[in-house]
């Protein structure tokens, strides 16, 4: 049986002890539930653990949890691709969206986000390791498109998102969330509008201690919370 309440203990154990290690405070630190494939039920465990971050990667089956959990405060994070015929829903019930690659994206995002809400929370997710198979700008590109998000109402960019391929050891894994730290640093030195920005989005369940030390302000942790999958995506049903 999965103990959430203990692995969210653990988790919290484990990110306290390596920001210790590198002298950073571990109340910078927010980890985000990566709850893609999880019930209804987990999630409300998550919470009852003291999670008030989640991350969905699919739209649909984030809108079913959603119409369920509204009796929460959670912060619904969107972690995967954005389509371009998704984002009016997106601007509408997400308070930050992780994975903006385009300006076209953002501009979207920006124009549909309603007024009574609260500026959307913006990552711009940069491909770290250049790979072709996988979303993400160009990081050469990303200086570029935040002085251009930042220019856009209705949002408030705060920083970069990451997926490195996987790495085996600690020492490989660390390698592209420094990378992406000091692009970060890089652009905040571009103009005083961008000087504010304050997110790493990076590190998942199995290099979650690489991201740490090299910085990051949010871990988005799926399967040391919750274990495997209960479910494949898309097939949560609505009664769940």
């Amino acid at each position: 049986m999965i103990n959430i309440y203990e692995n969210i203990i653990l988790l919290r154990q484990k990110v306290n002890h390596t920001a210790a290690l590198v002298d950073r405070n571990a109340n910078t630190i927010n980890i985000v539930a990566a709850s893609k494939g999880q019930s209804v039920a987990r999630i409300r465990e998550a919470y009852a653990g003291g999670l008030r971050n989640f991350g969905e990667n699919y739209l649909q089956e984030a809108q079913i949890k959603m119409d369920q959990l509204l009796d929460l405060a959670i912060s619904w994070h969107f972690i995967g691709p954005v389509q371009s015929n998704k984002t009016a829903i997106l601007a509408q019930r997400f308070d930050w969206i992780h994975s903006v690659d385009r300006f076209r994206i953002a501009e979207r995002l920006s124009r549909q986000r309603p007024d009574h809400l609260p500026p959307l929370q913006i990552c711009l997710q940069v491909n770290i390791d250049s790979e072709t198979s996988k979303s993400g700008l160009m990081p050469e590109l990303a200086a570029e498109l935040a002085e251009a998000v930042c220019e856009l109402p209705r949002l408030k960019l705060r920083g970069l998102m990451a997926i490195p391929r996987p790495r085996a050891k600690v020492e490989e894994q660390a390698q592209p969330f420094h990378a992406l730290a000091e692009l970060l640093a890089d652009i905040k030195f571009r103009s005083p509008k961008l000087a504010a920005l304050d997110t790493l989005s990076m590190g998942m369940s199995n290099d979650l201690v690489a991201a740490v030390k090299e910085g990051a302000t949010m871990v988005r942790v799926g399967t040391a919370i919750f274990g495997p999958r209960e479910t494949s995506p898309h097939k949560l049903s609505p009664h769940r």
